[in-house]
């Protein structure tokens, strides 16, 4: 092992006494009855920590290519979180969707519960809870007072969900994960009492973030050029040209819509229009399924195929990652999202939904793509296939490197190729992936264009309302226009890309770029190409921004 490796490890111990719940999060066991110092002095320790690192880093020399791709996407990465840490956005950003409060609560839901000492580490947790929520307020405090606050409307948008987390008529979170839990004796009632301290601490935050944080926060949610130039960089990986990408928005919007009619025709007759073809769907009992029970079933069933069948064919997917457990959350918040396993596989890779309140009837025409990007061939082929490289991937690359453009950019490349390979031929299911794609071209379009606060093209091709500024309600309007998703999860995903600048077009930016790096190594590699060679080799070498990705391809 070289220095540079062995430095990366080493930072994972120290991340890990720092980073308790992320701990958990990514598998590293020691870590479950512990919870982060959400304090100034927490995160600055945690700046510390990446600015140590940087400069060891920054002067040794890679013994090996390994190490090269490891040091190049250390820098890169590391190098922005520090620059998030010194503009004070990482202590401070707080958005309906990413925050050290949504990371305290998503915690539990990755945590054992069987046995005792599992039941235990969930109760010293909970009873932690209230001192790193009373932590993050002075943190969020003292942001305010330096004039680093986030949006207002996004603060009370959190206080909202603090309100449902902690009703005992509705989500009921904290109570309910107790009451689910086997305990008796003195353990019964540690965790009885960690679980109404959680909920009331959860509660006061909630009432602080509307009543005191609120008021103070910013009245306007476009980010600006400045923050959102930084913002970009660190979801993509790479720098890229924001006005060629805007008006590449449009354009790739376009593209997908004219396919998306001609799929229409084939389900709904010729002339159709997306919707007429989307209500004739949606009125098919055959794709369909009543309850959220059921609907998990069924997503489990066609992850589980897909992992059978793609395996030993355009792909070598190993024992340990042809797990993958579909489940629903305890929270009723709307968003679709992967966990990763741990680091000895003993947690599978998981796939979570947390369906909006009120849900029960479920369209699979819609989700069948959703099930590849989570899962196989998207980022659970992808987390799975870098955590068992552990021959070639330091422990800092196998468990805490991630770039969202290389993670989300993948899953939706993911989903392009599951079409490539046949598995859409059915006319509902290739509208719910084009359908999927377009949602990510217009918010290429939407987030950029709001934050920027951007002139809309006078001669844009859908003639939205050409030569006006973007605002927050024209955001919203062209996405209710261009996407067919119910109208409470498009209201969540409207919020979540005001209050978190720059991570909603890295799916689709994201794909782009490894279309293009595809497309490279197609040119490099001319007749000798191999597709299967070029997924191995690229996962191989783990998460890292798209810069040093492409800058790794180029010499394989």
């Amino acid at each position: 092992m070289g220095r540079i490796d062995e430095l990366a490890n080493r930072y994972v111990d120290e991340w890990a006494e720092l980073n308790p719940t992320g701990a958990t999060a990514v598998g590293i066991s020691g870590y479950d009855d512990k919870t982060d110092d959400l304090s100034p002095e927490g995160f600055a320790a945690q700046a510390d920590l990446v600015r140590r690192t940087l400069n060891e880093l920054d002067v040794l020399e890679p013994e090996h290519e390994s190490e090269q791709v490891a040091k190049d996407a250390m820098m890169e990465r590391l190098g922005l979180e520090l620059a998030r840490f010194d503009a004070g956005y990482a202590a401070t950003d707080i958005n309906v969707i990413a925050s050290a409060l949504h990371g305290l609560r998503m915690v539990f839901d990755m945590m054992p519960t069987e046995g005792e000492p599992a039941v235990a580490n969930i109760a010293a947790r909970l009873n932690g809870l209230p001192l790193a929520l009373e932590q993050y307020r002075r943190t969020l405090v003292e942001g305010a007072d330096r004039g680093v606050v986030s949006p207002r409307a996004q603060l009370v948008a959190v206080a909202e969900q603090c309100d449902a987390w902690t009703d005992a008529s509705r989500d009921n979170f904290f109570e309910g994960l107790a009451g689910r839990l086997e305990a008796s004796g003195a353990l019964a009632a540690e965790l009885r009492r960690g679980a109404a301290a959680a909920t009331a601490a959860t509660a006061e935050f909630g009432r602080f973030l509307r009543e005191e944080l609120s008021p103070r926060g910013r009245a306007k949610e476009a980010a600006g050029l400045e923050r959102y130039t930084l913002a970009s960089q660190y979801f993509l990986g790479a720098k890229v040209d924001l006005l060629e990408t805007y008006h590449w928005g449009f354009a790739e919007l376009y593209r997908l819509e004219r396919e998306m009619l001609a799929v229409s025709a084939a389900i709904a007759g010729s002339g159709a229009s997306i919707d007429l073809a989307v209500q004739t769907l949606d009125a098919d009992p055959a794709r369909n399924i009543a309850g959220k029970e059921q609907f998990r079933d069924w997503m489990q069933a066609l992850s589980d195929r897909a992992i059978t069948e793609l395996n030993g064919t355009h792909f070598d997917i190993e024992a340990p990652a042809q797990k993958l457990e579909c489940c629903l959350t305890p929270t009723s918040d709307g968003g679709i999202y992967y966990t990763g396993p741990s680091e000895d596989f003993s947690r599978p890779g998981r796939m979570w939904w947390a369906v909006p309140e009120g849900q029960e009837s479920f369209s699979t025409w819609r989700e069948v793509t959703t099930v590849y990007h989570e899962g196989v061939p998207g980022h659970h082929l992808q987390v799975s296939q870098a955590l068992l490289r552990a021959g070639t991937l330091n422990r800092w690359q196998r468990l805490l490197s991630w770039c969202s453009g290389h993670g989300e950019g993948w899953a939706l490349y993911a989903e392009r190729l599951m079409d490539e390979l046949g598995y859409l031929t059915d006319p509902g299911d290739r509208l719910g992936m084009l359908d999927g794609q377009a949602l990510r071209a217009a918010r290429v379009i939407v987030d950029i264009g709001m934050h920027l606060e951007l002139e809309i093209p006078k001669d844009n091709p859908f003639g939205f309302h050409p030569g006006d500024r973007w605002t927050p309600e024209l955001g919203w309007e062209f996405l209710r226009a261009h996407t067919r998703m119910q109208e409470d999860v498009l209201r969540f995903e409207w919020k979540r890309y005001l209050g978190w600048p720059g991570q909603a077009p890295s799916y689709k930016v994201g794909e782009r770029i490894w279309l293009q790096a595809r497309d490279e190594a197609k040119q490099r590699h001319g007749s000798d190409f191999d597709l299967k060679t070029f997924h191995r080799d690229a996962l191989n070498l783990g998460s890292l921004g798209l810069d040093p990705l492409r800058k790794a391809l180029s010499r394989i």
